[in-house]
């Protein structure tokens, strides 16, 4: 009975190499998507692709079609979205495994024949992780006005969601649990082909080195795809730590950047050959700021950080001890930095000093911070991919994660409380001011009313 292997519903077991891997791969995820409604909604409907839970999913493999030329084509896939009288949704599937890469050649095939069919989407899927939002990772752009959207998923953003849906978010059907479970475990295989972001390419080493000696400039080579690499490595951590907590996590892209990648890969090279650093920000929904990344590779240190406000309405030492308090799990060794207005730098020390002593994070003014900075550092991955110890990407989402963990999940911003209703004091009765004396004038004499009388008398006639 110790010897017994549970039977698996989609087994990674006698795969030969890397076409039959995409091929069982393609399979098994096209028909789970198939099966499983609330993980075919949640993949396929930002792609255009119906909500209603009754939709009917239906999936293809090894599609082959003509095009106008002659020439035979044969996606991995065919996806088909119907609900009631509406017009269904299809979408051709190409899909890769391992470290095969898109070929934009083939992708411009796959989108011809969908413009002659009159489908909606052609969907590849690969491990590669694109450089920004709405950038397809082979490079190809479709005209503003296509009929045919060219949409891309990564094998680490499949898993991902599987995952939210299975773990965070649950699913009602006991069969569709277990299905959808099904697919996780074989996705997290190493021989299904569903690789997680772990190589930083064959210049790692050189540009490693090369920045600690400071002999790194614009035009070394490898320092472009290092750079774009470590942009794939930001949006796989984001990913990872999202499956963890079951949010969406994302990579903080600034907006000009967010059209042209060839600037963001652009301000990593400017970075690394500068200054020698990585630098990222991950946002996490409902956490306090977002997390700052910066590899220091002179250093060959990990250094992760947040800045937030402190509160407004408490003194200096009650501001220290409002963040201290929720830090009982962050490390001692916790760097945390307070800054009073208008100054350029601040007072820092550890977490363990300040347990002691919250003063020594106010100035010799003894000003109130108004913001706080808290800093972990970590040893860096030096090599390429994992081995005995943590590569460069583990390492580096290792630390994410601990300081996602110990310190930034249990950070609360400041609310102050609410102002209390002052109690009212009754009214105070007023006296009325005394009245002006008046002095009573006796009548007239008989003698002058009479001649009162005969003065208007005239008047009367005058008029």
């Amino acid at each position: 009975m110790a010897n017994w292997q549970e039977a698996r519903l989609i087994s990674v077991a006698g795969i030969s190499g890397d076409a039959e891997a995409e091929q069982r791969a393609t399979s098994a995820l096209l028909a789970v998507l198939s099966i499983v409604r609330p993980f075919s909604k949640a993949v396929l409907t930002p792609l255009g692709a119906s909500r209603a839970e009754k939709a009917v999913i239906e999936t293809f493999i090894e599609t082959t079609f003509k095009l106008p030329s002659g020439h035979s084509v044969r996606p991995d896939g065919l996806i088909r979205v119907s609900y009631g009288s509406q017009e269904p949704w299809v979408a051709l599937v190409e899909v890769k495994t391992g470290n095969a890469k898109l070929d934009k050649g083939q992708l411009e095939s796959y989108v011809e024949v969908a413009k002659d069919q009159g489908y909606n989407a052609v969907l590849t899927i690969s491990n590669e992780i694109p450089p920004t939002p709405g950038v397809h990772p082979s490079g190809l752009k479709l005209r503003a006005n296509s009929k045919v959207s060219l949409e891309h998923i990564s094998w680490t953003r499949i898993l991902t969601t599987a995952v939210m849906e299975r773990v965070h978010r649950g699913i009602d059907d006991p069969e569709q649990a277990w299905i959808l479970g099904e697919l996780i475990r074989y996705l997290e295989h190493p021989a299904s082909g569903a690789l997680g972001f772990d190589d930083m390419g064959e210049h790692w080493t050189a540009i490693r080195d090369g920045a600690r000696e400071g002999t790194l400039n614009k035009r070394t080579e490898g320092i472009t795809d290092v750079s774009q690499r470590w942009d794939q490595l930001l949006g796989f951590a984001s990913l990872k730590l999202g499956a963890d907590i079951g949010q969406d996590v994302h990579e903080v892209v600034p907006r000009a950047q967010q059209s042209d990648p060839a600037l963001r890969t652009k301000s990593f090279i400017d970075s690394l050959a500068g200054e020698g650093t990585l630098d990222g920000s991950l946002r996490i929904p409902n956490t306090i700021a977002d997390l700052d990344i910066t590899i220091d590779l002179k250093a060959r240190q990990n250094v992760l950080s947040t800045i937030f406000d402190a509160p407004t309405d408490k003194g200096g030492k009650g501001r220290i001890g409002w963040l201290v308090r929720q830090l009982t799990e962050a490390p001692d060794q916790l760097v945390i930095e307070a800054y009073a207005k208008n100054a350029r730098t601040g007072m820092a020390a550890t977490l363990e000093d300040v347990r002691e002593d919250p003063t020594v994070l106010l100035d010799d003014a003894k000003k109130e911070p108004v913001k706080f900075r808290l800093v972990a550092r970590s040893e860096m991955g030096l090599a390429r991919r994992a081995g005995k110890k943590p590569g460069f990407s583990q390492a580096t989402i290792n630390a994410i994660e601990a300081f996602y963990g110990d310190i930034l999940q249990n950070l609360v911003g400041y609310q102050p409380k609410a102002s209390k209703i002052q109690q009212r004091q009754p009214p105070t009765e007023i006296s009325p001011p005394p009245l002006p004396s008046v002095e009573l004038l006796e009548p007239a004499p008989p003698a002058e009313q009479a001649d009162v009388s005969e003065a208007l008398q005239r008047w009367s006639v005058d008029w």
